[in-house]
């Protein structure tokens, strides 16, 4: 595992992977909030800011793969796995059905976690002492 100067490339390149969901959902999010307002309870400006706690916490889940903290990458580990896990079972089941979904919605779902299980898979190696060498 990286040290605390230096990243590892598999935490390098799961930090860039959760940023690139994290961003792509968040502008959907607000996408959501204003071009699709009052399509269900969860598309409203009050719904986006009630879960900007979750991109808190990615950002901070991100910051330490950046910064190669020793315990980045189990802790990238299980937030990823985390996230896929509400995503298929909490979700899709309930949030994504209430929320009229459109091809644009499934879109993003399915990139958005299928990010995380590509994040998932590399930090699985780099806790396994796996190299991309």
């Amino acid at each position: 595992m990286g040290d605390a100067a230096h990243p590892t490339l598999l935490e390098l390149i799961a930090a860039w992977t959760l940023t690139v969901a994290f961003v792509y959902s968040i502008s959907y999010e607000l996408w959501r909030a204003t071009a699709r307002a009052g399509t269900s309870r969860h598309d409203s400006m009050r719904g986006f800011v009630q879960q900007l706690w979750q991109y808190v916490l990615a950002a901070v889940v991100i910051a330490l793969l950046f910064l190669g903290v020793p315990i980045a990458a189990w802790v990238g580990l299980i937030f990823s796995g985390l996230v896929i896990v509400v995503s298929i079972f909490f979700y899709n089941p309930t949030i994504m059905i209430e929320r009229k979904p459109r091809i644009t919605d499934w879109i993003e779902d399915l990139v958005f976690t299928g990010l995380q299980f590509v994040a998932l898979t590399l930090l699985a190696f780099e806790v396994l002492g796996l190299t991309l060498a």
